[in-house]
């Protein structure tokens, strides 16, 4: 079992979760974290250390979140690591919430 970085991370890309990963389960694409599930040790930090609210254990993941479990196991095969957190993106707040984000991943 891991932690997933669902769809409320697309465009946030808040790293907060990063700085508190005590094994560097993170890699950051363009627009989007992921979680190595490989990696994860389901310590249960990032979680709360997410403050849009994208991170979940990977059996609460809600149906229609369910594409995500995917997308963190083989991007977090391909992206690079994020091991200290960075500044989010300038309009991060604005896509807080914001619903069908997943037709803007950029891999």
């Amino acid at each position: 079992m891991a932690l997933v970085v669902t769809e409320n991370c697309i465009n946030c890309k808040h790293t907060y979760c990063a700085d508190v990963c005590p094994v560097d389960a993170f890699r950051e694409g363009p627009n989007f974290l992921v979680i190595n599930p490989d990696e994860c040790i389901d310590c249960g930090l990032c979680e709360p250390a997410c403050i849009v609210g994208a991170i979940m254990d990977e059996h609460a993941v809600p149906g229609q979140l369910r594409p995500f479990i995917q997308l963190n196991a083989q991007l977090g095969n391909v992206w690079p690591k994020i091991r200290a957190g960075k500044p989010p993106p300038p309009d991060a707040e604005e896509w807080d919430g914001v619903p069908g984000k997943l037709a803007l991943l950029e891999r």
